[in-house]
């Protein structure tokens, strides 16, 4: 499903493709999801996103003159494990649509659509962040780091390193894949215990001789944990595209597939962890790895990813031509009378983890853990963010 980098992804396309269009009417819900309705209504207003962690926020903005009255309404999505937004012609909606907002007269009506294929998605009324969620692991990374080393007296981190990575308290943004990619980069097994792996990073004092461009290169150099958990979401976020599915386009998908290294890349091994989620690694798994199940090591050499983790974390390849990317292809420039005279400028619903015989209360609420999906389907130029260094407090 989408992590950090992807919601900060989708929230860049959101903006791109919104930018000068005015929208209009209403906000149209479908009839099965079970969201709630959205209370919006306005002859003329413009959309924006912003990212946090694993959320995305929309803000819906009238324009001055705007009917009938109507005050900024903001929404608060988690994609959950199949969740993306997508720009189309009004008349050629993509298959579940499960929100749409359409642009309003003159010029061709398009819908830009909340698409959500399994339906595990969200969206809050009110523009909150879930409460609960931690500082963002890519834009708040000071927060984040002190958000963790402070609470290391918390029962989170008796647990396995893997999984309170995924712990949306602690790691607002970290899923499946960047888990692995982070352990895998430290040889840090993914069963050693978070505590003993956490507590030296509070030990770990540079010299006071060294100078500051000497400090810094030796955290570029050797980062540890904390920053690794803020820089590898960030290479993904500079790598652009779409990020993770095949149906997200053959060039993307093999940019990101060439820049994993450990995730469901042939000869790393894979166990389960106690919520049933897929962990990938190499060598030793550590201590508190699962007993009585045995690690599997991937032998195919093709790039796509095992059934097994297709079905936990991707939908279901589309093989026929995207039918938004045609429908983009078609869609008409932008008028001079669709411009804006101005704009006013939680953890995802997972999917439901089950834990072991004689487990009753091992899941954290909803901000406890994450894996990814492709955010969406339009081509738009990479982010270029300022994100926050990546030097300790």
């Amino acid at each position: 499903m989408p992590e950090g980098p992807e919601l900060h992804l989708a929230s860049h396309f959101v903006n791109e493709a919104c930018r000068g269009l005015v929208f209009g009417g209403c906000v149209e819900k479908s009839s099965i999801s079970r969201n709630p309705e959205v209370p919006f209504e306005s002859s003329a207003y413009c959309i924006s996103a912003s990212a946090r962690g694993k959320e995305l926020r929309l803000s819906l903005s009238p324009l001055p003159g705007a009917q009938p009255p109507q005050e900024p309404l903001a929404l608060v999505f988690r994609f959950g494990m199949s969740g993306s937004f997508q720009l189309v012609p009004g008349d050629a909606l993509p298959p579940h649509a499960h929100l749409r907002f359409y642009t309003a007269p003159p010029g061709p009506r398009l819908a830009l659509c909340f698409v959500d294929i399994r339906r595990f998605g969200h969206w809050d009324i009110g523009g909150k962040w879930q409460p609960g969620r931690g500082p963002c692991v890519l834009l708040e990374y000071e927060q984040f780091r002190e958000n963790v080393l402070r609470n290391l007296a918390d029962k989170a981190f008796d647990r396995p390193i893997c999984e309170a990575l995924l712990d949306q308290r602690f790691f607002n943004g970290i899923g499946n894949y960047l888990r692995a990619e982070i352990l895998f980069r430290l040889r840090i097994p993914p069963f050693e215990k978070a505590r003993t792996v956490l507590e030296a990073l509070q030990r770990r004092r540079l010299s006071p001789e060294l100078t500051l461009s000497q400090k810094i290169k030796a955290k570029l150099q050797n980062p540890d944990l904390l920053e690794l958990c803020h820089s590898v979401p960030k290479e993904v976020v500079q790598l652009g595209g779409k990020g993770y599915g095949p149906e997200s386009g053959e060039e993307d998908f093999a940019a990101f597939r060439a820049w994993l290294r450990c995730y469901g890349v042939p000869g790393m091994s894979s166990l389960r962890d106690r919520h049933g989620r897929t962990i990938w690694f190499q060598g030793d798994p550590g201590p508190l790895a699962p007993k009585g199940r045995k690690s599997r090591k991937k032998k195919s050499k093709a790039t796509r990813l095992s059934p097994e983790d297709r079905v936990e974390n991707l939908p279901p390849p589309n093989k026929a031509p995207s039918r938004t990317r045609r429908a983009w292809r078609d869609l008409p420039e932008k008028t001079a009378t669709q411009q804006p005279q101005g704009t006013i400028v939680h953890q995802d619903p997972e999917v439901p983890t089950v834990p072991e015989k004689g487990e009753t209360g091992g899941r954290e609420p909803r901000p406890a853990s994450s894996s990814h999906c492709s955010p969406w389907k339009i081509k738009a130029d990479a982010p270029s963010l300022e994100l926050e260094g990546t030097s300790a407090s």
